[in-house]
């Protein structure tokens, strides 16, 4: 399934709670609860994501071409947030990925129930998925 059908999902199941801020929240922490274990050898220093006020775990692997993600984060709310980025990357190509625009929070009314903080938070989640799409694509390329 492409990122675009994950993203339109997304944007339905949202939906269905009609905008109510506290179900929004509430289903968020249990997007955050379902999210597969990341390893605890994994929780590391370098898998930190840098600019995310709670602490954001996130690595990456090449399966055949295919980018799998697993990530954490030390806050419910945060880890949902993780949860809806990996559901819309993982199984993605880098390529894919790097052309991906995230555009459900706009959608689902992301601003109404993250602060700045998180807000930033997102961005640089973003921006660390990118940059794992970045490294295994230029390793294809060098492997070409």
């Amino acid at each position: 399934m492409n990122s675009v059908v994950r993203q339109e999902e997304i944007v339905k199941e949202f939906e269905i709670l009609g905008g109510d801020l506290e179900m929004t929240l509430q289903y968020l922490m249990e997007l955050g609860e379902r999210l597969p274990a990341m390893a605890e050898s994994e929780k590391t220093t370098e898998n930190i994501v840098k600019g995310c006020q709670s602490k954001v775990w996130l690595s990456a692997k090449d399966e055949g071409g295919l980018i799998h993600f697993s990530g954490d984060s030390n806050t419910a709310i945060t880890k949902g947030l993780v949860s809806l980025l990996i559901r819309v990357y993982d199984g993605q190509s880098p390529q894919v990925i790097l052309d991906t625009d995230i555009l459900f929070p706009s959608k689902i009314g992301m601003d109404r129930f993250i602060g700045t903080q998180r807000s930033n938070g997102f961005a640089a989640m973003i921006q660390q998925f990118r940059r794992y799409a970045l490294v295994f694509k230029t390793i294809h390329l060098t492997k070409s």
